[in-house]
């Protein structure tokens, strides 16, 4: 058994689809691999996603220290930036690999 943020997982595949699993975790990734964007920034990147799935899947990444959130509050309105932690960037390879395999899989099969 392999703990990390107090769960545990039963090998590392299962600890790294706890981390970045799901639909949207590993899309958002995509998005922040090169740039900060601001949460207004990502919805748009993202207009499928529901404004609460967002919050707690970035809330989750943040948690598990993947991504950063930083909170202007100098002058209204107020101002919130994501990006990835250098944790975060060790990913970087592996969404490189999901998003790779799908741009080939649409050019090469006709699904």
């Amino acid at each position: 058994m392999l703990t990390f943020k107090g769960k545990e997982y039963p090998c590392c595949a299962s600890l790294t689809m706890g981390v970045i699993g799901g639909k949207w975790k590993t899309v958002i990734l995509f998005h922040l691999t090169d740039k900060t964007l601001r949460y207004s920034e990502l919805r748009k990147e993202m207009p499928t996603v529901t404004e609460r799935t967002l919050s707690l899947q970035l809330k989750n990444l943040e948690e598990d220290g993947v991504i950063k959130r930083k909170v202007y509050t100098s002058k209204p309105p107020l101002k919130v930036e994501y990006s990835l932690t250098n944790f975060g960037k060790t990913l970087i390879p592996v969404v490189r690999a999901i998003a790779d395999w799908g741009h080939e899989v649409i050019e090469n099969n006709e699904v």
